[in-house]
């Protein structure tokens, strides 16, 4: 049952070979036996309310495709009446008051959570081992990571716990993990997904997106979290297409561009392969390739890592102990509480980012840090744009490695290097797509797909053909 997709479950849900209940139970029993601790919170109750009025949906005959399909929500999604922990101390006992316009529109759609998936702190890492609730393991290998912040929900899906999850992106945070635990990621075009009742790590990178088995259940997902919200301010107020009406057409004629920056040194040997040998695949359904310069795309990393911190830290310092979250004990004054709750609740990636983005926002600093990161910024955007006047989609690598050792890195700095490929669509605000292209090591390789702006049909017709023609997505980590 954990290996079919969506469409595969609607079906089934439709024809009544199962109920939404029994489906539920299936996958509460898989999470309760599983050791990868990609969850926070299991919502076993609710799981079965909503499967049980889901049933009585499809008996109605008012039901759609995701109705009674159980899900993983990612920690970082307020949830009316269940916790919301960003997988931080700091909100370890929120509960939240109201739902966000992404579980807003996923419970109309009348589809089962099964839990909240767990993630780094605040959605700060590459590796999920941030988390206040300790690390996710990746299924392919348990003594590997899983990739970051979204690493629970990525183990999630590809263990079979879920069978597909939400996630979100602000540096690389659906892509990686989606690469290293070999399933499909979509980080939509910002703005495409309402970023209302998300906790916000950094305003204007944050992108939601789903996190599937496949390009065809990614649009699925996607034709039900995508839309313009009044409630929030980036919220792009651009027509929503059907995600899932373009999948079967052909790709001949299209153009791949190969960033020459992006297969350069520091990129792992059997990576590389495994990406190039998805490139032929393309050709031969009558693609063509040609190579392109991204000459920013090196400043990258510093650039992220001046305005990400920046935003953090204007974003956590509501978070002082005196509205909700932690406390700290018997404070002597208002200095006091301030100091203790944020220095005990927050983890050390958290307390590093805000020192970072306190410093580069002080007085004296600010020009030569925070506008000269915006300035690179935008130098990053227009080599984006110059290439897509020269070809329809940009290729490479999602990870210069594949899934590293738990505990092995220790250094901030070659964490953060993780990243390296994912980034710049973040920066730019474009649509990115990790789908799994291969193995190095017995461990999960993606592709990493780039688009133009509002273009993640043309990415999920892309990905969709690859499916077609290949197997990789149907992989699945031995259970033991």
């Amino acid at each position: 049952m954990h290996k079919k997709t969506i469409v595969e479950l609607a079906q089934g849900l439709k024809d009544r070979e199962f109920s939404s209940v029994e489906l539920t139970k299936y996958y509460l029993d898989r999470i309760n036996k599983s050791d990868l601790n990609a969850f926070i919170t299991v919502t076993d109750d609710l799981a079965m309310i909503q499967a049980q009025a889901a049933d009585d949906k499809i008996a109605a005959g008012d039901s759609g495709i995701l109705t009674g399909i159980p899900y993983a929500h990612k920690d970082i999604f307020c949830t009316k009446g269940v916790k919301t922990s960003a997988g931080s101390k700091m909100l370890d006992n929120f509960v939240s008051p109201y739902d966000a316009t992404v579980s807003h529109k996923l419970n109309s759609e009348d589809l089962v959570m099964l839990g909240k998936a767990n993630m780094d702190e605040f959605a700060m890492g590459s590796s999920n081992e941030n988390s206040y609730y300790g690390e996710v393991k990746n299924p392919w290998n348990k003594t590997k990571i899983p990739g970051g912040s979204s690493g629970g929900s990525a183990a999630s899906v590809a263990a079979g716990l879920s069978v597909f999850a939400t996630g979100t992106d602000t540096g690389g945070s659906i892509r990686q993990p989606s690469s290293l635990c070999g399933i499909t990621g979509l980080k939509p075009t910002y703005g495409r997904i309402s970023r209302y009742g998300m906790i916000a790590y950094a305003s204007s990178l944050d992108q939601a997106g789903p996190m599937t088995k496949t390009a065809q259940d990614s649009a699925i997902v996607l034709n039900a979290m995508a839309g313009f919200d009044e409630k929030d301010s980036t919220s792009a107020q651009v027509d929503v297409p059907d995600y899932t009406a373009n999948l079967n057409n052909s790709i001949e004629g299209l153009t791949i561009g190969l960033p020459k920056e992006f297969f350069s040194e520091g990129l792992d040997d059997v990576v590389a392969s495994s990406v190039m040998a998805a490139v032929k695949e393309f050709e031969k359904m009558g693609a063509t390739v040609k190579e392109v310069s991204l000459p920013n795309s090196a400043y990258a990393i510093p650039t992220y890592y001046i305005v990400a911190p920046c935003e953090c830290s204007s974003n956590l310092s509501r978070l002082d102990g005196v509205r909700y979250g932690y406390r700290c004990e018997d404070p002597k004054d208002l200095e006091d509480l301030y100091l203790r709750s944020r220095s005990e609740a927050f983890g050390d990636e958290v307390k590093r980012r805000i020192m970072i983005g306190a410093y580069a926002l002080s007085a004296g600093y600010y020009d030569a840090y925070y506008l000269k990161a915006q300035k690179t910024r935008h130098l990053i955007s227009d080599d984006f744009k110059k290439a897509f006047t020269e070809v329809d989609v940009i290729m490479g690598p999602v990870s210069p490695t594949t899934a590293f050792d738990l505990g092995s890195v220790k250094d901030p700095v070659s964490m953060y290097l993780a990243d390296i490929y994912t980034l710049s669509a973040n920066l730019a605000g474009l649509p990115g797509m990790s789908i799994p292209a291969g193995f190095a090591q017995n461990l999960p390789v993606g592709l990493q797909l780039i688009g133009d702006y509002w273009s993640e049909s043309k990415l999920l017709n892309i990905a969709h053909q690859f499916q077609l023609q290949t197997d990789w997505h149907t992989k699945e980590p031995q259970e033991n």
